[in-house]
């Protein structure tokens, strides 16, 4: 049943990298158009960021047909990293294409060549609007409903677009109205500005996943699914690290259990609650235990009945939140559990 849910989700992202890549050159034909009729600078620095769009939608095409491959002796955690470097070269072609539009705008701000045919460049450019925001709702969609970092990237980038064209068509607007045509230049010197730091954010984000930097709504997630799941002898959890490789995660953490259990009794307790936390995970993942005796130290947070070696009595059990699934654990040497937050 997993497998197949997982062969159709490589399926949908695979046809969305398509319709990425045959939308987003479409998309760059009408702009090109747009620019040839009008001779507009703004709406040239909106095509030139078109191309961006066209050559990350064909690396996307590859990049999410290698991710989908299953984990192998050489690479243990999934080929879904790939998706990240797919992104991060995404924010970098961005931000190379707004130095492009912020040398092409300058250029033109000092010579000041005239614009032409401006009323049929904003209905050209307004259809490629529509095209990109259609285009975008669905890229965002499929890369969060399927796990795609790939896609979301795209899916940002191709929103932003959407941005960037309506501020052209702004621009564009108000030299037809004005007459004045500098607003042109100066309008693409602006787009250039923005799409450098959107092209920022994408390779910030890109490279903190890449480098297994915490992201506190997956942390928040996978703590939901932590507490759904857990049942008596499931005392602590601490020391919680993630590695994210595309849609796979491995998680690897200290759990601390009865230490009068006998190491079969363990094994089955730990695997029917790592089973329910990974089904109920946003993602799909493995979690790795390193276990912990209690060493009667927590015995006031245990909801074990008729537990033979408890020294105190057991008062409430400990949420698992972020803060305490990342930090270490908190045991007095009284047997009673430290609940007040200092170390």
């Amino acid at each position: 049943m997993t497998d197949s849910i997982t062969n159709l989700s490589d399926k949908t992202r695979n046809r969305a990298a398509w319709i990425s890549a045959v939308a987003s050159f479409l998309i760059f034909v009408l702009k090109i158009g747009a620019y040839k009729m009008t001779g507009s600078t703004a709406v040239l620095s909106d095509a030139l960021e078109s191309i961006v769009n066209v050559i990350a939608a064909a690396v996307a095409l590859f990049v999410i047909r290698f991710a989908s491959q299953p984990a192998d002796s050489e690479h243990p955690y999934g080929h879904g990293k790939a998706e990240n470097f797919s992104s991060a070269f995404e924010g970098g072609m961005i931000f190379f294409a707004a130095i492009m539009i912020i040398g092409e705008s300058l250029k033109a701000l000092i010579y000041q060549e005239p614009t032409q045919q401006l009323e049929i460049g904003l209905l050209i450019v307004g259809g490629a609007a529509l095209l990109n925001l259609a285009l975008g709702f669905y890229l965002k969609h499929i890369g969060k409903t399927h796990h795609s970092d790939a896609l979301k990237a795209s899916g940002a980038h191709v929103m932003s677009d959407v941005l960037t064209t309506a501020g052209v068509m702004v621009g564009l607007g108000l030299v037809l109205l004005t007459g004045i045509q500098w607003l042109d230049p100066v309008i693409a010197i602006l787009v250039g500005l923005q799409l450098a730091y959107s092209g920022y954010k994408i390779v910030r984000e890109s490279l903190g996943i890449l480098m297994d930097e915490q992201d506190e709504e997956v942390l928040e997630n996978l703590a939901a699914s932590l507490n759904k799941n857990r049942h008596p002898g499931i005392i602590d959890i601490h020391h919680l690290r993630t590695i994210r490789s595309g849609r796979f995660h491995h998680v690897d953490a200290h759990l601390v259990v009865p230490e009068y259990w006998d190491i079969s009794h363990v094994h089955e307790v730990e695997h029917t609650f790592e089973d329910g936390v990974v089904r109920d995970y946003n993602f799909d993942g493995e979690l790795a235990f390193h276990l912990d005796p209690c060493k009667k130290s927590y015995c006031s947070i245990c909801d074990v009945e008729n537990c033979p070696i408890r020294v105190a009595p057991f008062q409430e059990a400990r949420p698992f939140t972020v803060k305490s699934l990342t930090e270490g654990p908190r045991p007095t040497n009284q047997g009673a559990y430290d609940n007040s937050g200092s170390a």
